[in-house]
């Protein structure tokens, strides 16, 4: 109980320190020029204050001080105590403490390390980080206390849901908030640089390294969610446009939209419209994922909340946000660079702009997929699934030209450029495409739209590769991100494709058998562990060639709360995932078998790994680089 005490107190002595934080932001922007050491001294406080309540919080989880309602709600005695930790933010309340922990641990960073800028460019970056810090202060003191008091004090909890009970999903979140957290630096700083009319080459080159820090942990978040998703849910998949899992794509699509248009704004003052635009978009959506995923509108195995009021206060505190971000593009951005607009058709800077309208186009799509449902619900109380077709449709043939400018973009000279010269870039193009043609004719695959596919994705891949033997260390970064999002998209197209799978129906000592894949489900076995009980199949799968594999997929019976789950089985290879998941039949002695082969799993996860790699090399390029 003194833990949640401590807790709450030092959230209310946050919040009264971020509202002290205007009065001293106030007193020192008309003599700007230096920065009060109060302001970095309040604002070390402040950060000071909700790490010690999120300590309290993790305190109450280990220790199972069940007169705290969030520990009651999302733990148990016989939890792990790894999963007593991460149970503090795999709930709503300990979710936004830790989104209030990052947002203070980020504007505190920013103070310190930002130089050669304006004084009163960082009070205001300050003045408007500290406006979404108040928020989120108010909304987890008003609609969200971690630290609510039960009494009489149970003996045991409720337990956490047994998905979230997993490592991947306990480093999930919080990788995942520095990503969307980042954000809101951009969004501040964007804001503070846009009223003081100060952006430019020199602001986008300070700003960019918290774009990239922001892009780099999304990205890396996405990942483990994915992975997560794919071993832990029996989906047999890496990405199914699941609701949630669109609200963390979306901001990534315009984060990295921002990126390139960064590293234009870095070299030429030119795109500042797009940058400032971005950068509102990218921490909106991180809002609006935020705000869908909280007040319960959504549907989803993620979600953690059903609870109107909060939902109602995340939508007013947007609002006010977004009106805030328009008054200030609108009054104070003066648009300089109406040049810009009149880019010579084949340039650097043509090619960027494309490939922004292109993503930007991408990200309506998963928008709208998103969004819509949520309205015809409302408006007509009619309920539809928007699914994989909807996307894969709207996306696919729009991901064909947007991987050919990717490839032929960055050869391109600024200003004005000429393809002379470039006749690898044509040998590369019709090597691609007789390559597509004959690996898809060999499997007897559909040929036109998956040659296209294929052979677009193969010339990134090839024109990338090239570049790191001819121009080795120039543009390293760049080249590491686009060869990693050529292997993902040719990693993706080659398991979609390519991938097999069997839904069967057996009992214990029963054999599938078909022209390709015999499968023998020999035993059952139980296994008790401390927090669930579990009853194991094993089989024996043999193929054509006579190779044989077993597996043990399981169900797992946690005692707190009372949950079955089915724990897939897969035997991963350089070339292909071997995938098996078993369920219970109601009322019947026999089980559901999926086994599934996808090829190329290990590379999905490989190339997002090298694309975030991509952002740290571009932390330490050498003057020769730039």
């Amino acid at each position: 109980m003194i833990y949640s005490l401590v807790g709450y107190y030092s959230l209310i002595l946050g919040l009264i320190i971020g509202l002290s934080l205007f009065y001293f932001s106030y007193k020192n922007f008309n003599n700007s020029n230096v920065l009060d050491t109060k302001i970095l001294s309040f604002t070390f406080l402040q950060l000071f204050f909700v790490v010690i309540s999120f300590l309290c919080l993790i305190f109450s989880f280990v220790i199972s001080d069940f007169s705290n309602v969030t520990v009651f709600n999302n733990s148990h005695t016989t939890k792990p105590l790894f999963y007593k930790i991460s149970g503090t933010w795999g709930n709503h309340e300990g979710s936004l403490l830790l989104w209030l922990l990052v947002l203070t641990l980020f504007i505190f960073i920013f103070l310190l390390r930002t130089k050669n800028q304006p004084v009163k460019y960082k009070i205001l970056t300050l003045v408007f980080q500290q406006i979404i810090i108040v928020g989120f202060f108010l909304f987890l003191i008003k609609t969200s206390n971690p630290f609510n008091y039960i009494f009489p004090i149970p003996t045991e909890g409720l337990g956490l849901n047994p998905i979230l009970q997993d490592p991947a999903l306990a480093i999930h979140p919080p990788i995942l908030y520095l990503g969307y957290v980042g954000s809101s630096i951009i969004f501040s700083s964007v804001l503070a640089a846009t009223s003081l009319k100060i952006i430019s080459t020199s602001w986008a080159s300070h700003i960019k390294k918290w774009i990239l820090i922001s892009w780099i942990f999304l990205t890396l978040g996405i990942l483990l969610g994915s992975i997560w998703a794919y071993y832990e849910l029996g989906w047999g998949g890496f990405w199914f446009w699941d609701p949630v899992e669109n609200v963390s794509l979306m901001p990534w699509l315009a984060l990295t939209t921002l990126l390139h248009c960064i590293l234009v704004l870095e070299k030429k003052s030119i795109l500042t419209s797009w940058v400032i635009i971005l950068s509102i978009a990218t921490f909106t959506l991180s809002m609006c994922g935020t705000f869908l995923v909280r007040s319960g509108i959504l549907n989803s195995v993620h979600t953690f909340a059903n609870d109107p009021e909060r939902g109602l206060f995340i939508l007013i505190f947007l609002f006010i946000l977004i009106f805030l971000s328009i008054l200030i593009f609108f009054f104070f951005h003066k648009d300089n660079d109406r040049k810009s607009y009149s880019f010579f058709w084949l340039s650097k800077e043509t090619s960027i702009l494309i490939n922004n309208w292109f993503m930007m186009y991408f990200l309506s799509v998963v928008l709208i997929g998103t969004v819509y449902p949520i309205f015809l619900d409302v408006i007509s109380s009619e309920k539809i699934s928007v699914g994989p077709p909807f996307y894969h449709k709207l996306i696919i043939p729009f991901l064909i030209p947007f991987l050919l400018i990717m490839a032929i973009g960055p050869k391109l000279k600024w200003i004005k450029s000429q393809l002379e010269d470039k006749i690898y870039l044509i040998s590369f193009l019709i090597i691609s495409i007789l390559l597509a043609f004959l690996v898809l004719k060999n499997f007897n695959q559909n040929i036109l739209i998956n040659t296209i596919l294929i052979s677009s994705a193969l010339y990134l891949f090839f024109i990338t590769l090239r570049d790191f033997f001819v121009k080795k260390y120039k543009n390293i970064s760049q080249n590491i991100a686009h060869f990693g999002f050529s292997l993902l998209i040719l990693s993706i197209l080659f398991n979609n494709i390519f991938a097999s799978e069997i839904i069967t129906n057996l009992k214990v000592g029963e054999t599938f058998e078909n022209s390709k894949t015999k499968i023998v489900f020999e035993s059952v076995d139980q296994k008790k562990e401390k927090n669930y009980n579990a009853i194991i199949a094993n089989f024996s799968i043999s193929n054509l060639n006579g190779e044989e594999d077993r597996f043990s997929p399981e169900l797992r019976i946690y005692n707190q709360p009372v949950i079955a789950t089915s724990e897939a089985d897969i035997k991963t290879t350089l070339m292909s995932d071997k995938f098996i998941v078993i369920n219970l039949v109601q009322n019947q002695d026999f089980f559901n078998v999926r086994y599934q082969v996808k090829p190329f799993m290990l590379w999905i996860w490989l190339s997002v790994i090298l694309i975030s790699f991509a952002g740290i090399v571009s932390f330490y390029k050498k003057d020769y680089e730039k």
